[in-house]
């Protein structure tokens, strides 16, 4: 019931467009993703985060188990943000921000930062 809950919940905010469906690999793509980058590429928390895919699987199937078309950031509001939809998505979870790794270091400098 909870994965249909959230599998709703990602349609109606864009997060997964209706009618796609990912590989039957991405469960171990993702995990090894996690192992390999387990913090946020932009507050650097570990709590809620998520695989994103540079270029949407939707509009790149090709891509979606590239493990270069990918970037951890999460969803925790470390610092107040919501690091995947801010930086991820530009702030709409519609949009796809090209700039997406080049963005995340930046935040993640300015976070840093004394």
């Amino acid at each position: 019931m909870k994965q249909l809950i959230v599998a709703l919940k990602d349609k109606i905010t864009g997060k997964v467009p209706s009618g796609t469906k990912r590989s039957s690999k991405w469960p171990k793509v993702r995990e090894d993703h996690l192992k390999q980058n387990p913090k946020c590429a932009v507050c650097e928390g570990t709590a809620k985060v998520e695989v994103h895919h540079l270029s949407p699987f939707h509009l790149s199937p090709e891509k979606e188990l590239d493990p270069t078309n990918l970037i951890t950031l999460c969803e925790a509001k470390r610092y107040g943000l919501t690091c995947h939809l801010l930086v991820g998505h530009r702030g709409d979870y519609k949009k796809v921000n090209p700039y997406c790794k080049v963005d995340a270091a930046a935040w993640n400098q300015k976070i840093k930062a004394p």
